[in-house]
């Protein structure tokens, strides 16, 4: 098994089979799965640079901001108040990470 930290982030990947299984470590300790069996008979050194890129793929770094919502405004008599839309937020990539893999 292979530990590896991105974006503040724990993954592991681990052989089982013939294929290779990536989780992560929530911050309440439980475990999700991110992928099981994949990259059937690579290397390690081939599967954990796979899952480095897959986990970049499905994590990706950025921010997510909140734009007003100017269509549903509260007003307190005159004064009108324009509140975040979070129902519609935006995710802001960019080229490279801030973060890098850690072992």
């Amino acid at each position: 098994m292979k530990n590896m930290i991105y974006n503040d982030m724990a993954f592991s990947i681990a052989k089982t089979g013939s294929g290779w299984d990536i989780t992560r470590k929530l911050p309440n300790g439980d475990i999700a799965l991110v992928g099981v069996s994949l990259f059937a008979d690579l290397p390690d050194g081939d599967a954990e640079a796979r899952a480095q890129s897959l986990v970049r793929t499905i994590f990706p770094v950025g921010v997510k901001i909140f734009g007003p919502d100017v269509a549903h405004p509260n007003r307190v008599d005159d004064l009108m108040i324009v509140g975040p839309d979070v129902g519609h937020p935006n995710f802001i990539y960019w080229e490279e990470d801030s973060t890098s893999f850690a072992r």
